[in-house]
């Protein structure tokens, strides 16, 4: 088990902070890995704890989430490729391995590899990354609100204690049958200052953030750019433990079929969360450890 420590970068208009697992020895491999949409670093500390000898994995609380959500906007899949950047420049030397990304985290990363792809060795996706369709004359708000549910609805909801929120998120599907200690860690991080106390992600950027993941937006764009290989983990089930997941497969048959560097595999009984903060962390940390071999 390697050592964990958090450092803040300079970005613009304050400071990025970020989370650091350094395993044992001389650093020799880089995994930078980014959280979803609401998340923060902390979402990765099943892979973490698992930090290989010689790997060094950077997690940054994106602008306007976790440490970081005092950072101003304008926010979108490129500003974050950019402070991503800031951070493989400031503790990496500015490239990574593989750069790792959960749900919206994919799309950040993916960005990051199409604007720079001398910073990025190979794509890990986990359930993220390919820009979803846009249905005709779709309502983004209300399609946001439907899709993240009661992951946006915490936003403006004040908590009295730590215990009230963790019995929010005891409730919540994904979790209800598979709650653990780093899904513990993961919420109490999430909370700022209190009593009262409210989750420290900044909705307005949020709702900058999430139209930029549909076809048209700033991943789709920066998608022709990449020219590493690229590995797709899908959950089957969804945000709320529903089955069908985020992609149907033949969305990822049909992008796969035009990008020869792009493969994807399904992961077995896990939703949207619990593929990283449950049973499916073994499984993403066994793909990193593919990608670094």
């Amino acid at each position: 088990m390697g050592t964990y420590t958090t450092h803040d970068v300079p970005v613009r208009g304050g400071l990025l902070r970020v989370g650091r697992w350094q395993g044992e020895g001389p650093v020799r491999r880089v995994v930078l890995a980014v959280h979803g949409i609401t998340a923060t670093h902390v979402s990765w500390e099943l892979v973490g704890r698992a930090v290989p000898p010689g790997t060094m994995i950077l997690a940054p609380d994106l602008r306007g989430r976790g440490r970081s959500g005092s950072l101003p906007g304008p926010s979108g899949m490129s500003q974050h490729a950019t402070d991503c950047l800031a951070v493989l420049t400031e503790l990496a030397d500015g490239r990574c391995d593989v750069a790792a990304g959960h749900s919206m985290g994919g799309f950040v990363v993916a960005t990051l590899a199409g604007e720079h792809p001398e910073a990025v060795g190979r794509l890990l996706l986990v359930d993220g990354g390919v820009p979803f369709p846009l249905p005709p004359g779709a309502d983004l708000p209300a399609l946001m609100q439907a899709a993240l549910g009661p992951a946006v609805e915490r936003l403006s909801v004040d908590f009295a204690s730590h215990e009230e929120y963790q019995a929010f998120w005891r409730q919540h599907p994904a979790f209800s049958a598979e709650w653990n200690d780093a899904v513990a860690a993961y919420v109490d991080y999430d909370l700022g200052s209190g009593p009262p106390y409210r989750s420290t992600v900044a909705g307005e950027l949020i709702t900058q953030d999430y139209p930029q993941m549909f076809v048209g937006g700033e991943t789709d764009r920066a998608w022709p750019g990449i020219v590493t290989d690229a590995l797709l983990l899908r959950a089957p089930r969804g945000l709320m433990n529903e089955p069908g997941g985020l992609y149907p497969p033949e969305l990822l048959d049909a992008w796969a079929a035009t990008r020869p560097r792009f493969v994807w595999r399904e992961v077995p009984d896990v939703n949207h969360y619990t593929l990283v903060l449950g049973r499916g962390a073994d499984v993403v940390n066994a793909a990193l450890g593919e990608l670094l071999a």
